[in-house]
């Protein structure tokens, strides 16, 4: 039994939400649910959400994570906060007095981030959260109870969609145009001013566009694009495509800043509880258990100890630990960057040192150290871990035909960074988009060096060297 009431919660809650606006953060309204161990490990499988739809993947992570914690292999959260408004945010009933005020400190942190940061704002309508996610799921209840379209067919329709939900644009701020806009602006970039002197100066004429080829520019929002254009799709079939869409859309953001975002909440919930005048039990505990947040983990990336590092390191070069400028500076870069920008500007060669970071790669069943962050080995360290904090771990894949030989199929180009493709990914992902698509699926990309094209065929999945 938790030594704490809710009186006493509520309490805390009001002195930590006089000292974030004493400290000018701004966050949206702020709820706060109490939950047990099975509640909590219910949301984990749902990510945090209240109400989404059902699928058999859901009830396996419940399964998975239920046991491991059963069996103290894996723990549970502190907290879990949803980018809502109001923000919601759910507490483990049986965390101490000290650990909840933590928490609680630390969830105004994630809720000043998430409505501050042009990366959630650009990508969702926070106030639209909750009632999105539930008219979705209600949405995919009345397909699975549909008799003429029934829950089977909607799970392995779901199954090819989520293979490749992640296959989509990652910056919401770019305005895509469609297809009409594009046609406009092309046709427009096709016919410049008339030159009368052409015939002098042996101009060559422009050459026309192909407006009729689809897409017109390369696509890369994968299940928007069949959606679109795909053949004999019902109208259930493109509603699933939408909403598994949307819901990348809304999850992207916290994927592509989450260094960042726990490092902030981390600051802020060390700054917050240290100026709270605790008494001296939850003081000591409160020590405790913020080391265990920001420690280091041996051999990989803690996201709260590199953020929090970074942001106090942002505090003290830009005008100094607790002075305007230095406050000014964090809140500037809080609103304007993400994770990639956010370490290549701020990662120095010091901070690097001070985190003891290094890059590694195998050597046949072996890892081994490949560069430290030394004065000869900081810049391939950092272009290493770049390469793969974010988004940076799903290659980005472009739709350039989808008639490929007149024959319907898609052919896709991969953007190679100097990491191959996994086949056995690279087989099970094309063959989720065939079973999409329809048709066969060809994909372009290099494989030790030299182009390749991975084939999904009604006759199954080929590679060869491309011509």
């Amino acid at each position: 039994m938790s030594e704490w009431t809710m009186a006493e919660l509520e309490v805390w809650d009001e002195r930590v939400l006089e000292k974030v606006a004493a400290f000018g953060l701004d966050c949206y309204p702020q709820e706060f649910e109490v939950c047990d161990q099975e509640a909590m490990l219910g949301y984990m499988a749902y990510h945090g959400m209240p109400s989404h739809y059902p699928h058999w993947s859901y009830g396996k992570s419940f399964e998975q994570q239920k046991t491991k914690y059963t069996y103290g292999v894996a723990g549970l959260p502190y907290e879990m906060v949803i980018n809502s408004d109001p923000c919601l945010a759910y507490l483990m009933r049986d965390n101490s007095l000290c650990l909840q005020v933590l928490t609680i400190a630390h969830v105004y942190g994630h809720n000043d981030f998430f409505k501050n940061n042009f990366t959630f704002t650009s990508a969702t309508d926070a106030g639209e959260t909750i009632g999105h996610f539930k008219t979705r799921a209600d949405r995919v209840r009345r397909y699975m109870e549909d008799p003429s379209i029934g829950g089977d067919a909607v799970e392995r329709f779901l199954d090819a969609a989520h293979a490749l939900s992640l296959n989509r644009s990652r910056n919401a701020a770019i305005q895509k145009l469609d297809h009409k806009e594009q046609r406009r602006r092309l046709l427009e970039a096709s016919y410049p001013p008339p030159n009368p002197f052409r015939n002098l100066t042996r101009e060559p004429e422009p050459s026309l566009p192909d407006l009729d080829r689809l897409p017109l520019e390369p696509e890369e929002d994968l299940l928007l694009f069949i959606r679109d254009h795909g053949a004999g799709l019902a109208s259930w079939q493109k509603d699933l495509l939408t909403i598994v869409d949307e819901e990348a859309r809304y999850f992207i953001p916290q994927i592509e800043t989450k260094i960042m975002n726990e490092g902030w909440a981390s600051y802020w919930h060390h700054k917050i509880m240290t100026s709270l005048d605790l008494p001296e039990s939850l003081r000591l505990e409160f020590m405790v258990r913020h080391s265990q947040v920001i420690c280091p983990h041996p051999g990989g990336l803690n996201p709260y100890h590199v953020g929090y590092m970074v942001w106090h390191d942002i505090e003290r070069r830009f005008g100094g630990v607790d002075t305007e400028e230095g406050r000014a500076k964090m809140f500037e870069v809080r609103e304007s960057d993400r994770d990639v920008a956010f370490l290549r500007r701020f990662l120095t060669p010091e901070l690097m040192r001070d985190l003891d970071l290094f890059s590694y790669r195998t050597r046949g069943d072996h890892l081994v150290v490949d560069e430290i962050a030394d004065e000869d080995g900081w810049e391939e360290v950092k272009s290493q871990l770049l390469r793969q904090i974010g988004m940076g771990g799903s290659p980005v894949i472009r739709i350039v035909d989808a008639d490929h030989n007149r024959r319907r199929a898609l052919y896709l180009t991969h953007e190679h960074d100097g990491r191959d493709l996994d086949m056995g990914a690279a087989e099970k992902t094309l063959a989720h988009l065939r079973q999409l698509w329809g048709h066969d699926i060809l994909l372009e990309t290099r494989m030790r060096g030299k182009r390749t094209l991975l084939q999904s065929r009604e006759t199954g999945f080929e590679a060869k060297l491309a011509g």
